[in-house]
């Protein structure tokens, strides 16, 4: 299993909104950036990904799951772009704040920290791991 990190600016599409669509999930559509795309490409069913709040909060606030693998993105008129179905699975424990994450030393090579702007990005295991121990999870 793999491990992702996916953000959304709460006032546009929240944690509360990907719970509220329930085991069904919801398509995540809109990503219009090719690194972003590719790593959606890998995402396979079941892999787990961190929700992060951007822009207010700049937070993980809970955990998805894959519910559905890549295919076209219904909102993309070129065909270029694809995404994934993600379903809500747990809250955190206690959000994890970017600037906890920046003050690790356990997560300098995170993705979060390197490609600060990248809307869809890998986690690998032992950020996963480590993340989740530092919330209590």
């Amino acid at each position: 299993m793999n491990h992702w990190l996916v953000k959304s600016e709460p006032d546009v599409f929240s944690w509360d909104d990907l719970v509220a669509a329930g085991e069904k999930g919801e398509p995540w559509t809109g990503v219009r950036n090719h690194t972003a795309k590719l790593n959606m490409m890998a995402m396979k069913l079941g892999d787990e990904v961190f929700f992060y709040h951007s822009q207010a909060g700049k937070e993980i606030v809970g955990i998805s799951t894959v519910v559905r693998e890549a295919y076209p993105d219904p909102t993309d008129a070129t065909g270029k772009f694809q995404c994934v179905d993600l379903a809500a699975k747990a809250p955190l424990p206690r959000p994890f704040t970017l600037a906890e994450a920046r003050e690790d030393p356990a997560l300098a090579a995170m993705s979060l920290i390197t490609s600060f702007r990248l809307s869809v990005q890998p986690v690998t295991a032992a950020e996963w791991k480590h993340i989740l121990k530092v919330v209590g999870g």
